[in-house]
């Protein structure tokens, strides 16, 4: 059995590495790379890595890559609302924006979820709840309003386009909890979603002129792309080992710790400095994804939506949450 101190701090790696992935893109970007040249190189690597595992405990049967229509619509629809699009529109607003901000932004999928989660008959609503969507709006609020609450003037417009990634995390987790996962294990919708990814964002960053060519000297934007990758697929693995072995109410509670180490990330790597308006919004937000996020006595047996951004969002089950 695995102690509470060691199972602490895995869940401090986690959102350690979780939130340094959110810097390294700025890194990316500000370096010139674009959104589908680095969606492809990540999807890349993560087919690499996986796709070996998955086909080796059962070539494209059940225990490995099954190609069904069933699963070859989960994959589609994990690829579209878990990489595609949010990350498309991720990159393009930290473009712009600090990747502090950025961070604070993903922060809102539990907030952004909750709502479609109430509506589609998977979750509760409740007066607490209803406190922390208000909350996660204020803390909006906080960021895009104030003149000071921004580094920059005219900044506000992009934040809109840093929401939609949550949106559609939202979409994604909802979706695969209101409708199952065709009975396939997260590592397996994962393998399936990122070749998808790698074969839609492949031709788009060719035809689009964003392609990033790998046969050049290596930098630290390079770097950033790959180590992104590579870290957010390593917390994802722990964090299934963590649901496991702590529970889904204990490991989800790595959100806030992901926007945490991702605002002191991009303080340390980038420099990144932050009026009092925006650690207002943080503290306004943190109070909302306490209220929003389920207790322990509201759990559904065997069903975890994570709520951190990219791989975690896929819906784990109580059948579903086998090893690697």
């Amino acid at each position: 059995m695995t102690s509470k101190p060691a199972l602490f701090g895995v869940l401090l790696a986690l959102g350690a590495g979780w939130g340094a992935t959110v810097p390294m893109t700025k890194i990316a970007v500000s370096a010139g790379y674009r959104d589908f040249g680095i969606i492809f190189w990540q999807a890349l690597i993560d087919v690499a890595i996986l796709l070996p595992v998955v086909l080796a405990r059962g070539g494209f049967g059940a225990r490995g890559l099954p190609l069904r229509v069933s699963a070859l619509a989960v994959y589609g629809f994990v690829a579209l609302f878990g990489n595609l699009l949010p990350s498309l529109f991720s990159y393009t607003a930290v473009r712009f924006l600090p990747s502090g901000v950025t961070a604070l932004c993903l922060s809102l999928i539990p907030m952004v979820a909750l709502p479609m989660a109430v509506m589609l008959g998977t979750d509760r609503f409740s007066a607490g709840r209803l406190a922390g969507l208000v909350a996660g709006l204020t803390g909006v609020a906080l960021i895009i309003l104030p003149e000071a609450g921004l580094p920059a003037p005219g900044l506000a417009i992009y934040v809109p386009l840093a929401l939609i990634a949550p949106f559609c995390y939202a979409i994604e987790g909802n979706g695969l909890a209101r409708w199952g996962g065709a009975g396939l294990g997260p590592v397996q919708i994962i393998a399936g979603a990122s070749v998808i990814s790698m074969l839609v964002a492949g031709p788009l960053a060719l035809g689009r002129g964003v392609f990033i060519n790998p046969l050049h000297p290596w930098g630290l934007a390079e770097a950033a792309v790959v180590a992104a990758a590579v870290i957010s697929l390593a917390a994802y693995t722990g964090y299934l080992w963590l649901i496991r072995r702590a529970g889904a109410v204990f490991a989800a509670q790595v959100s806030y710790l992901v926007t945490g180490f991702g605002v002191l990330w991009a303080m340390l790597l980038l420099g990144e400095r932050f009026s009092g308006w925006f650690w207002a919004a943080l503290a306004v937000i943190f109070a909302g994804l306490f209220l929003v996020q389920p207790r322990r006595s509201e759990d559904v047996p065997g069903v975890s939506t994570a709520l951190v951004p990219g791989h975690g969002d896929v819906m784990i089950g109580e059948n579903e949450s086998r090893p690697i």
